[in-house]
């Protein structure tokens, strides 16, 4: 006797009794009712998307196999929920791609929000400057570009899914999270890597929404290979259905082995305003921090910049804008484009002077940030020693006293925890103690270290 398809639901709908307790098929099975199955599309409907959370989350190797056993193989299942109630014409579709069940659907059936071109020939809207080689790195953003790296030799490793990166502005995120989508397209041309920002996504939801799309906006994000978002905060607000729409697609994405990079000025725990159960979903993978530029980090980014531009910048100009730039990598930039401009309209070479000039009327310069490094390279050019040797083992009595300088500087200027300088110098808290409390001893009596100091800070706070 040949069942019809709805027949065949039924059939499932026995198996899915079978193998669960009364109390879970009552609360997540019990309801759930055929619409259609055409073209290995198996449709059907469920009261609301928290049943579709719980389905995937906790039975879909249950659902996989029933439908395998009654179906066939290569059945793609496709939920329909409406967004209000009772409501049709507010339905939506959601499909899940399991290992046991699923096939892919046929792409050419998709819409681009992007271009009404094929949907192989996506615009990954990735910017060709964003790339590792452009990228500088310093212990400010080691870590999240080693990740990022790993994550673009080897995409099929998901260790690191998704990648949540987070920092304030003008750190790098952006740079750092297209390096990626880059690096993986020049691996793999065919990879369907997308980059956008979270308001970007929210309009083009909107759209949908007002032209009855919201099906094919879905399934167009459903085929990505690497979802690259970029200011995911934006989504924070009162924004339900773009919430919502974005947790399932994140849902399919992750489930089916797609590489999510997400980026955010906050950490996930601080992102109040955002649907409780996107922001478990973003702790998933790895977070990665990028901390304001440090100083070597700065240096970095000028000289890269000044190279990319045919430039010679004299390196006392290089220090002054790297110890009073301090926030944002975008403002350092900006630095040497208004360098350029006044040196070329003024037909002047770029000196001191004229760094300082620009810096007054082109960006707002914070006050000099002291860090250990600046200190250790002052005392180390006051004393005329190398720096490293401050590092070594070496008690000599001119490094010992240098390096007794550092620590005092480092806690005075700096303001750094005892254990920490002692960490940076390879030293016990005990000695950096000592260290201090004999030059603080030895200071109202001894002239030429108060003139050793005096120089010193002076040369610090300059």
């Amino acid at each position: 006797m040949n069942l019809t398809n709805e027949q065949k639901w039924d059939k499932c709908k026995e198996i899915f009794r079978d193998n669960l307790i009364p109390e879970q098929y009552d609360a997540w099975f019990k309801d759930l009712t055929f619409k259609s199955f055409e073209d290995g599309q198996l449709k059907i409907y469920v009261a609301s998307p928290g049943i579709v959370e719980q389905l995937e989350e906790r039975y879909i190797k249950l659902l996989s196999l029933a439908i395998g056993r009654v179906y066939g193989p290569g059945v793609r299942l496709l939920y329909q929920f409406n967004q209000i109630r009772n409501d049709e014409t507010t339905g939506i579709t959601m499909g899940t791609s399991n290992q046991s069940t699923a096939v892919a659907p046929n792409s050419n059936t998709l819409s681009n929000p992007f271009h009404t071109a094929a949907v192989e020939d996506i615009d990954s809207q990735l910017n060709p400057r964003y790339t590792f080689e452009n990228y500088c790195g310093s212990f400010s953003n080691r870590v999240a570009r080693s990740i990022g790296e790993a994550i673009a030799a080897n995409p099929k490793c998901k260790t690191f899914n998704p990648l949540f990166l987070f920092g304030p502005t003008g750190v790098g995120k952006t740079h750092l999270m297209q390096a990626i989508g880059i690096r993986i397209k020049e691996q793999n041309p065919k990879a369907r890597v997308l980059y956008l920002t979270a308001r970007l996504f929210e309009s083009q939801y909107t759209t949908a929404v007002l032209r009855h799309k919201v099906n094919e906006f879905i399934n167009f994000y459903q085929s990505i290979d690497v979802l690259i978002i970029d200011d995911i905060q934006d989504l924070v607000g009162n924004k339900p259905g773009t919430q919502n729409t974005f947790y399932h697609i994140f849902n399919h994405l992750h489930q089916n082995q797609k590489q999510l990079i997400l980026s955010s000025d906050v950490c996930p725990s601080q992102m109040e305003g955002l649907e409780q159960r996107l922001v478990n979903r973003f702790k998933w993978g790895m977070t990665a921090e990028l901390e304001r530029p440090d100083y070597e980090l700065r240096k970095n980014v000028l000289t890269l910049k000044a190279r990319q531009d045919g430039l010679e910048i004299p390196a006392d100009v290089m220090e002054y804008i790297a110890s009073h730039v301090t926030d944002s990598i975008r403002e350092l930039e900006g630095i040497i484009v208004s360098l350029i401009a006044h040196a070329t309209v003024l037909n002047r070479p770029i000196t001191l002077e004229l760094a300082r000039n620009v810096l007054a009327n082109a960006v707002k310069v914070t006050k000099r940030s002291i860090n250990f490094e600046m200190i250790a390279q002052e005392v180390s050019n006051y004393y005329n020693i190398d720096s490293d040797q401050l590092f070594t083992k070496s008690r000599k009595r001119e490094i010992s006293d240098a390096r007794q300088m550092v620590m005092f500087l480092a806690k005075k200027h700096a303001k750094m925890p005892l254990t920490a300088i002692g960490t940076r110098l390879s030293r016990t808290h005990a000695t950096v103690l000592y260290a201090c409390k004999n030059i603080e001893d030895r200071l109202p009596m001894e002239k030429q270290l108060q003139e050793d100091v005096a120089k010193i800070e002076a040369a610090i706070l300059e």
